[in-house]
């Protein structure tokens, strides 16, 4: 049984959100979509393959969804999302708040999809063929091919010459919009980096630290879970050394595939890792299907199957399985748990697990001790032999911070970073404003990038306040660039700025 790369989610909401489990429960009317139907058009852009070399002229079509429905087409601004690791319609439809505001700033919305993920095959089936069809595959292309579209909608669009683009991106779609602005400020007059890891890297944080916030939302829910948790990888060990104890395991933990030797049970204490990371990041208020159909505060749902003072060893094999039925099965529809994913298949582990190999590298380990989870040591030659061994390729972990400035970016302006305290990612984020224009917004009741999703009757304040402060912050920019190149939008409109 083969685990594969720890993914780094993305996400955001053109609507609602998404999650995943298994086993048998009674119907649970509690779970309900968040997402709405959004109409967009769908669109393709012939983008250079390279854009910094000039020996390759090849080209791709490069996918994008549009809403025009509440733009004003005299200059009013374009709302501009930075496409993750998945495909552009996923994150369109899980990007709600960018569809809540359009009306108000009269915004046409633009969602680009990201190269190498979705549709946007630069060497269509064989984009993944080999190293040489993956040597493109970089965050400084992608971040070109967005700067490329937008000089295209400016120019191709009647009514969008003059107008003021704004940059939206959440978790890795963060980090893009924040780039965006650092690297083509002439392109977007700011960005909304939300839940934006973009000091996740290599001597700029500790690797211990998203698994610290983890165990923290665990333990808030309940102590006597996170305590099982911690407990159950030993007990997962010792059963694991024997035939029957990895038998015990498959049946307990009601998985698919049969576990065949003690590397089975280390990959499935992978899987588990991952599993309780993406509850913490969608520990959202309400129910919703981002990664998987969960219900509201799900770990705190999880723990209640997992609390149990003193559990015997199969007992607490038996109460792992009723908490992972709440992540993995809580529409009732699986037979069993498939531990060769912990998300849904919108996002691409295979296309992420080659960016970690190259540039996005981001230092994960546990020590048991202060978190809940088995002990994991971050061993950079470990990790690049199995980078060269899966991809031919050998990780650059300074190259992001040489790139993109590391935390020396006070040079930038206009970007907002918003993070949620119950979110692991945060950890990697701007938590404290660096100037006037680079600006932090915490959500303390807040999971990954909750800002971005749709308005919901149940959001707690804190992320109702975090919302309206963006608002205003881009009223502004939107403001100042219309005044500086003297358009006649403000004029013409009934736009509040």
């Amino acid at each position: 049984m083969e685990i594969p790369f720890r993914i780094f989610l993305v996400f955001a909401l053109c609507g609602g959100a998404s999650a995943v489990l298994f086993g048998h429960r009674a119907h649970n009317p509690g779970v309900e979509e968040q997402s709405k139907s959004y109409e967009y058009n769908t669109s393709y852009y012939n983008v250079l393959v390279d854009h910094f070399g000039f020996a390759n002229s090849d080209t791709y079509a490069m996918r994008y969804l549009t809403s025009v429905t509440h733009w004003d087409h005299n200059g009013g601004p374009i709302f501009f999302y930075t496409g993750n690791e998945g495909d552009i319609a996923w994150f369109c439809n899980n990007t709600g708040f960018m569809w809540d505001i359009a009306p108000e700033f009269k915004a046409m919305l633009v969602f680009a999809e990201h190269r190498y993920y979705g549709e946007s095959l630069p060497y269509g089936t064989d984009s993944y063929k080999d190293k040489q069809h993956l040597d493109f595959f970089t965050a400084e292309q992608a971040l070109a091919d967005f700067a490329d579209l937008i000089r295209y909608i400016k120019s191709t669009v009647p009514g969008a010459s003059n107008s003021a683009v704004i940059a939206f991106g959440g978790s890795y779609g963060g980090m893009l919009a924040a780039w965006l602005r650092m690297k083509y400020p002439s392109s977007v007059i700011g960005s909304l980096a939300a839940s934006a890891p973009i000091w996740q890297f290599t001597g700029l944080t500790g690797c211990e630290t998203q698994v610290q916030i983890v165990t923290k939302d665990f333990r808030k829910a309940s102590p006597a879970c996170a305590k099982n948790i911690r407990k159950s990888w030993d007990v997962m060990t010792k059963f694991g050394k024997t035939e029957s104890g990895r038998q015990t395991l498959f049946t307990n933990l009601r998985l698919c595939d049969p576990l065949k030797t003690s590397s089975d049970v280390e990959g499935i204490k992978s899987w588990l890792s991952e599993v309780y990371d993406n509850l913490a990041m969608v520990d959202y208020p309400y129910a919703a299907s981002f990664l998987e159909p969960l219900p509201a505060y799900p770990i705190k749902v999880v723990c209640s199957y997992i609390n149990k003072t003193e559990p015997s060893d199969d007992q607490l094999l038996l109460d792992l399985a009723n908490g992972l039925n709440v992540y993995f099965n809580y529409t009732g529809s699986a037979k069993c748990f498939n531990a060769s994913h912990a998300a849904t298949g919108d996002l691409s582990d295979e296309g992420w697990g080659y960016q970690f190999c190259t540039e996005m590298v981001m230092p994960y380990c546990s020590d048991g001790v202060q978190d809940m989870f088995p002990v994991v040591k971050w061993d950079e030659a470990q990790e690049a032999a199995q980078c060269q061994k899966t991809w031919q390729v050998t990780p650059r972990p300074q190259w992001i911070n040489l790139q993109f400035g590391g935390k020396d970016i006070q040079a930038a302006s206009n970007i907002i970073f918003s993070n949620g305290q119950l979110d692991p990612w945060s950890a990697g984020g701007v938590l404290e404003s660096l100037s006037d224009t680079l600006i932090a917004i915490i959500i303390p009741e807040g999971a990954h990038h909750l800002d971005l999703r749709a308005k919901n009757d149940d959001d707690p304040p804190s992320v109702t306040k975090a919302r309206e402060t963006e608002k205003t912050i881009m009223r502004q920019w939107i403001k100042s660039y219309y005044i500086d190149n003297k358009t006649n939008f403000m004029n013409n409109t009934n736009v509040k700025l």
